[in-house]
Formats: C-alpha cells, sequence, structure tokens
C-alpha cells in the first residue's frame, strides 16, 4: 500500500469511527449518565475525534506481526497493546484539553485509582473490552471495508465533505474555547463540559425554553452568562472550593 493509499485509508477510519462513536456515547448518555440526549463531545457534528484516532490506533495495531507460536497468546499480547494505546490516546486528549483549554470533557476523579481524573482502572478495562471485541468481532469486518474503500476511491469525495465540516466545525469550536478559556482564567477553574451542557439544558428547561441538541450552548454572546449561572455545578479548583463571582 503506497503512502497516498495508507493516508486515505487512515482518513476512512477516522471518519468511520469518529461517526459511529458519537452515536455510542448520545446512547451512553441517554442510558446510564445525563439521562436525556446530550450531543457528547466538544465538536457540534456527530463525530467524536477521540474515537476516529482509536479506530486508526487499533487497525494499526491489528497488523503489527507477533508470532509467539501460541495464537492464544498472540491474540493477548495484541489486545494488551490495544488497551494500552487506547488509555494513552484518552489521557494524551484529556491532558490537551484540561492544560491548554482548561476544559474537562470528562471526568474520572470519583474513580478509583484515577490519574488526574482523566484515566482510571475501570474506563482502561473498558477498553481492554474495546480492544478484544475489535479484535475477534470488528477487525475482520474493518479489514473488509478498508479493501472496498481502497477498490472504490470514488468514495473519498464523500470522506472529503466530512472533513471539509468537520475543519469548519474545529474552528467554530476553537473558537468557543477561547471564551471559555478565559473564563477559566479569570475565576481559576477547569470547566466541566459535559456537566455545563447539561446544566444549561436543565436551566432552559426550567425557564420554558427550547433546548438545542446542536448547539446546546446557543451562541457564543451567551456563554458567560451560562457559564456564570452553572458555575457552582461544573467547576473544579486545585485548592479551594470554586464559589460563584460576585455580579
Amino acid at each position: 500500500m503506497s503512502f497516498i493509499d495508507g493516508f486515505l485509508v487512515a482518513c476512512f477510519l477516522f471518519f468511520v469511527g469518529s461517526v459511529l462513536g458519537w452515536c455510542l456515547e448520545v446512547l451512553f448518555r441517554r442510558i446510564c449518565t445525563a439521562k436525556r440526549w446530550i450531543n457528547p463531545g466538544f465538536l457540534t457534528g456527530p463525530y467524536l475525534p477521540l474515537y476516529g484516532f482509536g479506530v486508526v490506533g487499533l487497525f494499526g495495531i491489528s497488523l503489527i506481526p507477533i508470532e509467539t507460536g501460541m495464537p492464544w497468546l498472540d491474540a493477548i499480547l495484541i489486545i494488551l497493546i490495544m488497551g494500552v494505546a487506547m488509555t494513552l490516546i484518552e489521557y494524551i486528549a484529556g491532558l490537551i484539553f484540561i492544560k491548554g483549554m482548561k476544559i474537562k470533557l470528562w471526568d474520572y476523579s470519583d474513580r478509583w485509582g484515577n490519574v488526574q481524573g482523566i484515566i482510571c482502572p475501570l474506563f482502561s478495562f473498558f477498553w481492554l473490552l474495546v480492544s478484544t471485541f475489535f479484535y475477534f468481532v470488528i477487525d475482520q469486518p474493518v479489514i473488509e471495508a478498508v479493501a472496498w474503500f481502497v477498490h472504490h476511491i470514488e468514495f473519498a469525495f464523500v470522506v472529503g465533505i466530512f472533513f471539509g465540516v468537520f475543519f469548519v466545525d474545529l474552528g467554530h469550536s476553537l473558537n468557543l474555547s477561547v471564551r471559555i478559556r478565559k473564563f477559566a482564567d479569570e475565576h481559576g477553574i477547569v470547566v466541566h463540559f459535559e456537566k455545563l451542557k447539561e446544566s444549561v439544558a436543565e436551566r432552559r428547561e426550567a425557564l420554558k425554553e427550547k433546548v438545542s441538541f446542536v448547539f446546546p450552548l446557543k451562541s457564543l454572546s451567551e456563554l458567560k452568562e451560562d457559564l456564570t449561572q452553572v458555575i457552582e455545578k461544573f467547576s473544579s479548583k486545585k485548592d479551594d472550593d470554586v464559589k460563584p463571582p460576585k455580579p
């Protein structure tokens, strides 16, 4: 496979993984956590880059030639590498947002053995389960999908449209992050992004206002008001409890 083919395959897998991961997270929040329909992640559109990078990583790891002479041991080693890789991707992504943007997209602080609230043994175990499922169930279909994509390269046009929308969305979301970081710096906090969206939805429902699934924060002009209203619910500070700002 040439470099160009490899790049296109990576883009294709990123596209598929990001969209399917978004669908999974929407259902997870509806059933297990928020108990409501919440648009997950930092971006507006139906995709989560964490899962996109994860699928690309899992596929690449599945191609590693490990031959110990014992197939069961080969499988265990590959799955362990996959699980560690997914945990590492999660940690790096979480650290980038916390340190660079003052935004916490998820919080495992109440989980045993957590590291900076970004990763924890429980969710690393879940990544191992995902890796096992990928290795034994999804890997072959993914290989077949990649083979189909390579032989139907015209589908790259669809992938191109996806990335066009993705980068426009990324620009909008980075603009949003600048506003959030400024607010976070002023108040010495790290913003819990998912709790922010949940709290805003609850407040708007209480005021009989329409809650937008696609744009849960409605507009940049109202962002500071949203942040101020729910600061006690979604923010955290290293030393002291965060108090709401004085009017």
